[in-house]
């Protein structure tokens, strides 16, 4: 009989949160995993983090423990000199693992056969350099994130420090397969700009495949829609944006046009909008998104790709983002969604979706179709097994997977 594997997700996000990108990214490679033996999980939270459980999630996976991470305070002159200019020095994030913390992971880590990161942020504060047995899932690459923060800052200070952070975040990455056996991240691209050795394993983000076939049912008056958790400060920038300098201008143009806002927190940004409804955390959001004309996407700064592309694009909901916003994916305006760089274009995108229903609906099924392809978890799966299996390879017989 073939051994069981023993696989350890360490990770931000607790598996029977309530969902949001990152944790249907790790649910859906936990399960994924699950295929080739056990997988237990280490949850890392900042100290302080508030997060809600989905009752229907509890105890699909054992959860070994939630570690809270401590802040650091007043850094000596040193440290603050290494935070900027040495790749090497793993204090350079704000918080760390408390020294019981850290023993708890170095014993147990011994006891499995695979180890699971997801992002530096849960590895790094352990103070640990190489992880011999472990794969890094770097779905948001850091200097990546810096690049955008840059682009968009609005002093010449707040530029210089992006700049100078990107690069430094830039230097940690190119020594991130002495640290891993293999790195993942979500998109071609990301491959191409870390540039690393092999394995680099692309996993796309996904969506899981509806149980029917989704068939819109736009709403009257017209609804465009927004989708995430507004704890992300770039949820609530974009959004920010779009109302401010987008919005007037489609509701010039559709004055009965409804904004609706799903996911936990958006109620601050709707407060005095009276044509703009905060619907709070919607446990499927399958009916709400078929009513509206779009998904917006109108992220200014970030890494990665965000799972709010294959969200609509599993729901059959036509999509309005930003270059920003659709990065990573194998779309095309006109062909898959519309893009919109500035505010005159992607509130234009938007009009032209309310009043060109057969554009929306023709871009609408090429997406669905693209999903079906490319982006459900069933089409996914082998790409997580992939490097699991770049660790694995000289290890336990996982030819007959339990």
């Amino acid at each position: 009989m073939a051994k069981t594997c023993r696989i350890l997700y360490i990770g931000p996000c607790h598996p029977a949160e309530q969902a949001y990108g990152t944790q249907i990214r790790t649910v859906q490679a936990a399960t994924a995993l699950r295929t080739l033996g056990t997988v237990d999980f280490v949850v890392v939270k900042l100290a302080g983090d508030q997060y809600a459980l989905d009752p229907a999630r509890a105890g699909e996976f054992n959860v070994r423990c939630v570690i809270a991470l401590e802040p650091i305070g007043p850094r000596r002159l040193l440290e603050r000199l290494r935070c900027g200019c040495d790749a090497r020095f793993l204090g350079y994030f704000g918080h760390r693992a408390s020294a019981a913390d850290r023993a708890f992971l170095e014993t147990e880590a011994a006891g499995y056969d695979l180890l699971w990161f997801h992002n530096l942020r849960s590895v790094d504060p352990f103070g640990r350099w190489s992880w011999p047995n472990a794969v890094l899932d770097l779905d948001d690459v850091p200097s990546t994130y810096y690049r955008t923060v840059a682009a968009t800052a609005p002093t010449m200070g707040a530029r210089w420090r992006a700049q100078w952070r990107g690069r430094i975040a830039a230097q940690r990455e190119r020594r991130l397969r002495e640290r891993f056996a293999a790195v993942c991240v979500c998109s071609a691209a990301d491959k191409r700009h870390l540039a690393l050795p092999e394995p680099v394993i692309v996993i796309p983000n996904g969506f899981a495949r509806p149980a029917a076939e989704p068939v819109r049912q736009p709403a009257t008056p017209v609804r465009l829609g927004f989708i995430g958790t507004f704890d992300y400060a770039e949820n609530v920038a974009g959004v920010r944006w779009f109302l401010e300098c987008c919005w007037p201008r489609v509701k010039q143009q559709v004055p009965e046009a409804r904004l609706r806002l799903v996911g936990r927190g958006g109620e601050a940004l709707a407060a005095g909008q009276p044509d703009v409804d905060a619907l709070g955390f919607v446990p499927d959001a399958a009916a709400e998104v078929a009513s509206w004309a779009a998904m917006l996407v109108p992220v200014q700064t970030g890494a990665g790709t965000r799972v709010k592309i294959a969200e609509a694009f599993s729901r059959r909901c036509p999509v309005v983002a930003t270059p920003l916003g659709a990065f990573g994916y194998d779309v095309a305006s006109g062909r898959e969604l519309l893009l919109g760089e500035t505010a005159v274009e992607f509130a234009a995108a938007c009009v032209r979706l309310i009043r060109e229903p057969g554009l929306a609906s023709a871009l609408a099924e090429r997406a669905w179709q693209l999903f079906n392809r490319e982006l459900t978890w069933e089409a996914i799966q082998p790409r997580v097994l992939s490097a699991a299996q770049a660790v694995l390879g000289a290890g336990p017989d996982i030819s007959h997977p339990a």
